[in-house]
Order: C-alpha cells, then sequence, then structure tokens
C-alpha cells in the first residue's frame, strides 16, 4: 500500500494551519467539479470563492477542504485551516519540494512551445523513471504550486511549466520550484500589451533562472534573437552553467539531419556529444525545435537518451495545439480537422499556417480567430498575417472577430472565404462551407473562444455506419 500524499497532521506542519479530524489526501484539487475522491479541496479566492463549492468537493468525495472560514462546511467535516488558502497552497507546495530529496527539477517557459515542450520533457523523462508533472496549463500563481503540492515523495524527476503575462510573475514563481535546469523555449511579442517592447518580454522569461538551484543549468534557444540578453540575464546568477539549443551547427545541441520517411520524419540531433534519433509524426519545423529542446533537457536532467528518443518517437500532438483527426462526413467522404484553437500569437500563427501549407488534402483551410494582448500593434499583427497565407498558399480563410477583420481586409478576395464578429457566428457558416477532401486549421487566442468552431466541425461527423 502507498503512502498517502498528504496526512492532515503532515499538511497542517507544512502550512502552519490548523487540522480538523485525521483525514488523508491523494491528490489536490481547486475545482469541485473535478474533484476525485480522495483529494484535498483547495478553497480559493479568485473569480469566485471556492468556499461556496466546500460542500460539493466534500459531498463529491474530497478527503479534506483547505479553507480560511470553516463554517462553509458541516460541523465535524475534515478540513485544514488557514488564514491564506493561496499562501497556504504554496507553503504546502514548498514543503513537497523539501520532502523530496530525489527529484531533479526541470523548468520550462516561453513565448510558444513551453506546454507542448514541457509534456515531451515529461514524456522523455517517464521512459527512464517516475515523472511529475505540471498538467494542461497549470502554470501560474496558483498552477505552479498546486502542481509542486501534488509531487509524490518518490518522483525522480519533476517537469513543470511557468507562464506570464506581466514582469515580475516568474520571478515569484520560479524560486517555489527551484529547477536544477531552466529553459527559454523562444522570445516573441506575446502579451506584448503589457511591456514597452520585446526585450521586456526576454527579461521577464529570464527571470526563471532566478530560481535556479545552486549549479543549476540554464537552457537557451540560441538563434532566438535575443539570445544574448538571456544569456546576459543568467550570469546575472553565479555558479550556473549555460547551454544553448538550435536547429544549426554551433549550439550544445543542435540538429544533424533530418531525413523523411513514410511514416514521418527521422531527426538526428548532437545532445551535448551524444548523437540521438527520434520520429516525429507530425508536420512543421516547431516540432523539431520543440523536440530538440526537450531531448536536451531530458539528458540534462539524468534522463536515458536513447530511451527519451524512443519516447519522443510516440509522442504526437496534444488537444488544441495541433492535434488532427479526420471528420467523416454524412455525405459522403471527410475532412481533416486540425485543432489549434488553445492559443495563438504572430509568431504561433505563422507556424500554424505554414504547417497548414504542407498538409495533403483538396483544399487547406484557415479558420482565425483574434489575437489576444498585443498592445498598441495588435491591428497591424493581425493584418500581417495575409503574408503568411499568401506565402503559404492557404485557399481560403475565415475569419471570426473584430480584430481578425484587420486580416480580412488585407486578404486578396480569392482567399477570402468568410468573415463574422464572433467565433459563434462563424461556426455555421463554416460548417457549411466544409467539403469532403479539406484540411480545415482553427486557431486563436483562448479568449476568442474559436473552440466552439472545434466543437461545431466536430459535430459534422456522422453516426457510426453512416457516410
Amino acid at each position: 500500500m502507498t503512502d498517502p500524499l498528504w496526512n492532515s497532521a503532515a499538511a497542517a506542519l507544512a502550512v502552519s494551519g490548523k487540522a480538523q479530524g485525521q483525514w488523508a489526501v491523494n491528490g489536490i484539487s481547486i475545482d469541485s467539479r473535478a474533484v476525485e475522491p480522495g483529494d484535498l479541496f483547495v478553497a480559493l479566492k479568485a473569480e469566485r470563492d471556492g468556499h461556496s463549492f466546500v460542500r460539493m468537493a466534500l459531498a463529491a468525495g474530497a478527503a479534506a477542504a483547505m479553507v480560511v472560514d470553516p463554517t462553509c462546511a458541516d460541523a465535524g467535516a475534515p478540513l485544514l485551516i488557514v488564514p491564506d488558502t493561496l499562501l497556504a497552497l504554496e507553503n504546502l507546495g514548498t514543503q513537497a519540494r523539501r520532502r523530496n530529496v530525489i527529484a531533479t527539477r526541470v523548468a520550462i517557459t516561453g513565448s510558444v512551445g513551453k506546454t507542448t515542450v514541457k509534456e515531451m520533457t515529461a514524456t522523455a523523462l517517464s521512459a527512464t523513471a517516475k515523472t511529475h508533472r505540471s498538467v494542461k496549463s497549470y502554470n501560474n500563481h496558483w498552477g505552479v504550486p498546486l502542481t509542486l503540492a501534488r509531487m509524490p515523495g518518490d518522483a525522480r524527476f519533476g517537469v513543470f511549466e511557468i507562464g506570464m503575462n506581466h514582469g515580475g510573475e516568474i520571478s515569484r514563481l520560479s524560486p517555489q520550484v527551484r529547477p536544477h535546469i531552466a529553459a527559454i523555449t523562444m522570445v516573441a511579442p506575446v502579451h506584448i500589451e503589457h511591456f514597452a517592447d520585446e526585450t521586456g518580454i526576454a527579461d521577464a522569461k529570464a527571470e526563471i533562472f532566478l530560481g535556479l538551484d545552486a549549479g543549476g543549468t540554464a537552457l537557451i534557444p540560441g538563434e532566438n534573437r535575443h539570445a544574448a540578453r538571456l544569456a546576459a540575464r543568467a550570469r546575472d546568477r553565479d555558479g550556473i552553467s549555460i547551454l544553448t539549443f538550435g536547429m544549426q551547427p554551433g549550439f550544445d545541441a543542435h540538429i544533424v539531419s533530418i531525413d523523411e520517411m513514410e511514416q514521418g520524419r527521422r531527426v538526428t540531433a548532437d545532445i551535448l556529444g551524444q548523437q540521438l534519433s527520434w520520429i516525429i509524426q507530425e508536420p512543421g519545423a516547431h516540432w523539431v525545435h520543440n523536440g530538440l529542446c526537450a531531448l536536451t533537457l531530458a539528458v540534462l536532467a539524468g534522463g536515458d537518451g536513447q530511451a527519451a528518443a524512443a519516447a519522443l518517437s510516440q509522442f504526437g500532438a496534444i488537444d488544441g495545439r495541433g492535434v488532427s483527426r479526420p471528420i467523416q462526413l454524412a455525405s459522403g467522404g471527410f475532412f481533416v480537422l486540425v485543432d489549434e484553437a488553445y492559443n495563438a500569437n504572430p509568431a504561433s500563427m505563422a507556424e500554424a499556417i505554414s504547417t497548414l501549407s504542407s498538409r495533403a488534402g483538396l483544399r487547406r483551410i484557415a479558420a482565425l480567430g483574434d489575437m489576444l494582448e498585443l498592445g498598441a500593434r495588435e491591428n497591424a499583427y493581425h493584418a500581417e498575417i495575409a503574408g503568411d497565407v499568401i506565402r503559404a498558399g492557404i485557399d481560403l480563410v475565415f475569419c471570426a472577430g473584430p480584430r481578425m477583420r484587420h486580416l480580412w481586409d488585407a486578404l486578396p478576395e480569392a482567399q477570402r472565404g468568410a468573415y463574422a464578429p464572433t467565433a459563434a457566428e462563424l461556426a455555421p457558416i463554416l460548417s457549411q462551407a466544409v467539403q469532403a477532401g479539406d484540411v480545415v486549421m482553427v486557431k486563436g487566442s483562448n479568449g476568442s473562444k474559436m473552440a466552439e468552431v472545434v466543437r461545431a466541425l466536430q459535430a459534422l461527423e456522422a453516426p457510426a455506419g453512416e457516410s
């Protein structure tokens, strides 16, 4: 029988709180709708006060709840009473880090690719030993401590994603993780409305190095135009190593060759002097770049390089970030839906459009929603996508949102599919337009709600036996 993740005494000691009753938990949740039996439910105060859902969480099987106000639960309910639930969650995460004395911790940030690289790195390391990772995109002020607090004491590796919208956010999160290795995937104009220019984004990303453990390693994208600035920020820390990765020779980790194969591309890389090869099943240059970063992190963390490469060969796109699937139509035939609807920025939009151009289909269609948090140049960023569309030879573009109106106005007439003010209004228009043989890529910032378009296209799937 395995030990619980936390028991009432250990948790109370970790957060300087008061345990009500004796209990043990095997997981932690901040969402009453996602509580699993045996979880500790943490009643955070955010847009909605988690205390309003404590009874619901306990009824769903939570073994205990962390609260400020015990009157939110029935008398005698299993609780952990604290002055501040977010601070207590941070303290719980810190203690989880301290009690696990064997885990090598890897932290990943970047304007583009951090979630995919996090998943790839964790997959690669899992081939060597037990690996703990951030789930989904839990990378903010509550996601990072939550991931830490969930880390079991016997995990050999921990892989953490750290994100930000403003300067100073990562400087608080990275020291909580105290990574042995910290990587930046890329710096691009994402969340730029909160910064004077792109160098401000680079400095904000470089805050991840502030938390590096003594003797740690910083991994930098050598071909990024801010690489020298990132390295300078890393050198602010004494006693750490600085390594680079890139597509060309001259970096500590670099691509040696890319060979087209029937089942994909075989990529061979020199990783710190070790040659490793893996298969990439997805199209797009970003898969090579992300895989190189992940494999380098796995080797730096002490993972078995060959096993890591073999594990990466089985890795595919994830929901909202490039996963593709055929949709069988009731009228016969099918089209391919590429779901990129989780997020978007100028860099990832250009890459997604370029990748769409490499996919086989009668018509290659892009359905694009607004890119958010782009500041004063947001209209120009959207209009400039027209150049990417023209170069890629995309057949039709469907646009949703007030910002994407600027792309629509810049598109040649022949490449205009339709425009709608919202994703909800675009969804039925695109559903009517799609035909068998099409490849349809849907992308936009999460706030543009292009996932509604994805769901509408998925709903076109013919019932089993019909076509």
